[in-house]
């Protein structure tokens, strides 16, 4: 398997630092308001790196965090006149309701910042007795200069952010030994929450928080480090800075960065109205239609996020499920007789495929062509009067590998319901006895409950819309 390793911008081959086992950190959200289309790109896609390294038979601690102190949050806490606390307190919990609708497994661990501040004053305390970081009123600093590899990540180079500092907008140049250095500790203003520690009342700066939890969870060293793009200059780059000072050891071996998402093939902004939550996206969509959505593109693409390219995931999706129904009732049948070892053989062989694609970078766009593959394979060579056993493999396989993105194929949703069942037996009873205002009514009542007739070959069938 080869992973892009944004630190030396090559494909390497994964090396895990204790074999079977992989130590993996995902940042997180800040936890102020309902998470958008833009959280849930790196939230989907390193789950479906996660899964596929599972598949692969390894063991993974997978810690991804929550941001649940930032000045964002505390401006919603004073917009809305409650604590801090209460405003990440609700959407942590709500970030959870949207991650399970898109089927992103909880992490091993889920940290969150407020809950790690003593490991955070340890580890800026080591930094000070090191000569990395230095105090002034109260304000702790990073000094940047003392560690020789910055810009190791971002390629970014310190004379040349000098020369340039004030288009980063920095504060408190006054006070700093060099513009470049950054906050790991910051004095408390009246009416935000705070901490005790040795330089007064405050709150950690936002890298020291990634650092202290993924040291914590993980160890000094770990496997994979993830997240956005938008997040390798600066916040990676100073974790990088400030583990790496305290520890002496390398700090993550392999770092993966998903690309931008834009809408309409412009930056999603709230200024331009085209800012979207992932709820108002399921409000319009099948969660499991942004799941395929997010990974019909390589994670390190740039990704434009469209209603048209929306309804065609929704129309792949539906193809697959499709195709899955089809093989579930031939399978269901159970007709007897052997399955063709040859195309037993050929159905097996389309793991191998998938993984073949998947071990090249997680290329998740390319492993779904693999499994559209499948389902033509399905359609053509698994016919309705197959032997059940021939149906259960194809299905078997489909579902498998849909499985590793994690995509679901066959859904509760979709099986019978007696209920149901009986109500299209009576409306084919009415249709039959030609009392069509009866039929009518009932295909209207299914239809209010969100149910959708199909007439096949095989008799009416029926989904859930």
């Amino acid at each position: 398997m080869k992973i892009f390793n944004t630190l030396t911008m090559h494909k390497e081959e994964f090396v895990p630092i204790e074999p079977g086992k992989v130590r993996m950190y995902v940042c997180g959200p800040t936890v102020y308001n309902l998470i958008h289309i833009g959280n849930a790109r790196p939230m989907i896609v390193f789950d479906a790196v996660r899964r596929y390294l599972e598949h692969k038979g390894y063991e993974v601690n997978f810690v991804s965090n929550f941001t649940d102190v930032d000045d964002k949050i505390i401006k919603a806490s004073v917009e809305e006149g409650i604590p801090a606390a209460a405003v990440s307190e609700r959407y942590i919990a709500e970030c959870k309701k949207d991650m399970a609708a898109m089927n992103v497994r909880p992490a091993t661990t889920h940290p969150q910042a407020t809950k790690e501040i003593g490991g955070m004053i340890r580890m800026i305390l080591d930094l000070i007795k090191k000569g990395h970081a230095y105090e002034v009123n109260g304000t702790v600093y990073f000094r940047t200069r003392s560690f020789a590899g910055y810009g190791k990540l971002s390629g970014k180079n310190l004379d040349d952010l000098r020369s340039g500092f004030r288009d980063l907008k920095v504060s408190g140049e006054d006070e700093k030994e060099d513009p470049l250095d950054f906050v790991l500790w910051k004095p408390k203003k009246e009416g935000e929450p705070a901490w005790p520690s040795p330089w007064g009342e405050g709150r950690p700066g936002w890298h020291i928080e990634c650092s202290v939890m993924s040291k914590k969870y993980l160890g000094e060293t770990i496997d994979i480090h993830a997240g956005g793009e938008d997040l390798i200059f600066p916040h990676h780059e100073n974790e990088i800075a400030q583990s790496e000072s305290c520890s002496g050891k390398i700090f993550a071996r392999y770092w993966m960065h998903n690309g931008f998402l834009n809408i309409d093939n412009r930056k999603m902004s709230k200024s331009l109205g085209n800012f979207f939550t992932v709820r108002d996206i399921l409000s319009k969509y099948d969660a499991q239609v942004l799941r395929l959505f997010m990974l019909s593109s390589h994670y390190r693409s740039p990704l434009n996020f469209s209603a048209e390219l929306m309804t065609s995931a929704a129309n792949a999706l539906e193809r697959i499920r499709r195709a899955a129904s089809r093989l579930r009732d031939i399978a269901a049948k159970g007709k007897g007789g052997a399955a063709d070892p040859q195309l037993l053989s050929e159905i097996a062989a389309f793991t191998g495929r998938f993984d073949e694609k998947m071990d090249d970078d997680v290329n998740t766009a390319d492993a779904i062509s693999v499994i559209f593959d499948l389902v033509r394979f399905a359609n053509t060579q698994v016919l309705d009067d197959a032997p059940a056993a021939l149906a259960k493999a194809a299905l078997d396989e489909l579902v498998e590998l849909a499985d590793v993105l994690g995509l679901v194929v066959l859904t509760e949703e979709e099986e019978a319901d007696e209920e149901i069942d009986a109500l299209i037996a009576e409306r084919q009873a009415a249709r039959k006895a030609k009392d069509f205002a009866r039929a009518d009514e009932i295909r209207d009542e299914l239809k209010a409950r969100g149910i959708e007739l199909m007439d096949t070959k095989e008799g009416v069938k029926w989904k859930r819309i």
